[in-house]
This record gives C-alpha cells, structure tokens and sequence, in this order.
C-alpha cells in the first residue's frame, strides 16, 4: 500500500538500541521501494493513468524511471483515490514510524515543507519529489528540504527560536537522546558552528555548507530521534 510502503522506505533499520532518524535527512536503500511492486498486481482494473506531461515533469524532478513513477502512481491512488494525501494520514504515517513517542508535531512541519503550493494536501508530483530527496537526494538537496523544514516563517533564515521549535518536535519521537543535550543546548551548538557570520540567523548556504564541513552537526540535526 502507498502510505505503509512509503512508511516503510522512510524508515532507517534500527539496531536493538536505536529509533529510527527523521526521514528528511537519512538515506533509504532501493529495495524498500519494492512494495509497490508487489502491490500493484494485486490493484486489478483500477485507472491508474498518469498524463504523459506529468510523467516527463517526474522524470526531470525525480530520480525515478518511468516504470517507477507509474508503479508508485498506482500504488497512491490505491491508498488515496481522490489523488491527495491529508495533513491526517500523513500523521499515521509517522505514527507508524514513532509509535512510542508523539511525531505529531513534527510530522506537521514536515508536510509543510513537502506541500509546495501550500494548498493542506499533498497531490501525487509533492509526494513524489519529496519521496525522492528522502530515498535518493544528494547531500545539498537533503539540506534543501531540511532547511524548508526548519525555516518555519519562510523568510530564507533559520532563527535560533526555530531551530529549537523542530529539535523540540524531534525529541517529542523519541524515547531518550543519545547526546544528553537539551533542545537549548543542541541549538546553541549547532549555530555555534553554523553562523559563521555570527548575526543570529542560518542561511541555506551556511545550513549547507555546514551539513557538509562537519558530520558532527548532521548528528546533532537528527540524534533527538535516536537512543541509547
């Protein structure tokens, strides 16, 4: 099914003793795209059609094939036949990924990142584009999506309130932190080493650059789902 199956892609294996990282920065391996696969054979006669203008416009936003997208396409009507995913069923999904802790909130600030027209739902060409930079993205399109996360106001800066606002939400999915920081101390540090130019607020290039200079910071960003 759609959203089990992109549930599922999101989720990073965890080791006896480790939850799941948030899904806008980790790494999903190709074979947990497979469900829909299995799943499409069994959608019978249902129009799944995708209009070859849309399929082009995937191809060129996505790193996924044709075959692919229409896969997916199927599998998203299936699970949503009126063509758009609610801010409500994106909330199971990652209910499903936190189940012992409240995703709630943070899952809200990611969707407001992924609906792109900001219109409450996420039509097929959102889902998929933002299917794409969580399961293939590229290190700068990874931190991207995370900064559309973080900058909460949508100025083109991340403020320290904000940065704490979203770690807040973060540790909210997770049983215990792995750091031992606090949403304070985490933001602190972070733009301790990200604001090179020391004015209070993150760019999307010092964001970038930072996620890409130091490791250390990508594990601050995701650790607060993370345990011990």
């Amino acid at each position: 099914m759609c959203l089990n199956t992109f549930a599922t892609s999101q989720r990073h294996e965890p080791s006896s003793n480790q939850e799941p990282e948030p899904p806008t920065l980790q790494v999903t391996t190709t074979q947990r795209l497979q469900g829909p696969r299995r799943r499409v054979r069994k959608m019978g006669k249902q129009n799944t059609k995708l209009k070859p203008e849309t399929l082009e416009d995937l191809k060129t936003q996505t790193k996924y094939s044709d075959a692919e997208l229409l896969e997916w396409y199927r599998g998203f009507l299936f699970e949503c036949p009126s063509g758009e995913l609610s801010i409500e069923e994106f909330r199971n999904i990652y209910r499903k990924l936190f189940p012992y802790g409240n995703a709630e909130k943070f899952a809200e600030h990611v969707f407001r990142a992924f609906d792109e027209n900001q219109d409450g739902t996420l039509d097929f060409r959102e889902f998929m584009c933002a299917l794409s930079v969580s399961s293939r993205g590229t290190i700068e399109t990874k931190a991207k999506m995370a900064f559309k996360i973080y900058d909460l106001d949508k100025d083109g800066y991340i403020t320290e309130h904000e940065m704490m606002e979203i770690i807040k939400a973060i540790n909210k999915m997770k049983s215990r932190d792995q750091t031992g920081l606090s949403a304070e101390e985490k933001t602190r540090e972070i733009f301790m080493r990200m604001d090179k130019n020391q004015d209070g607020n993150l760019s999307l290039s010092e964001f970038t650059k930072g996620i890409k200079a130091d490791a250390s910071i990508l594990h601050l960003l995701t650790s607060a789902s993370n345990t011990g």
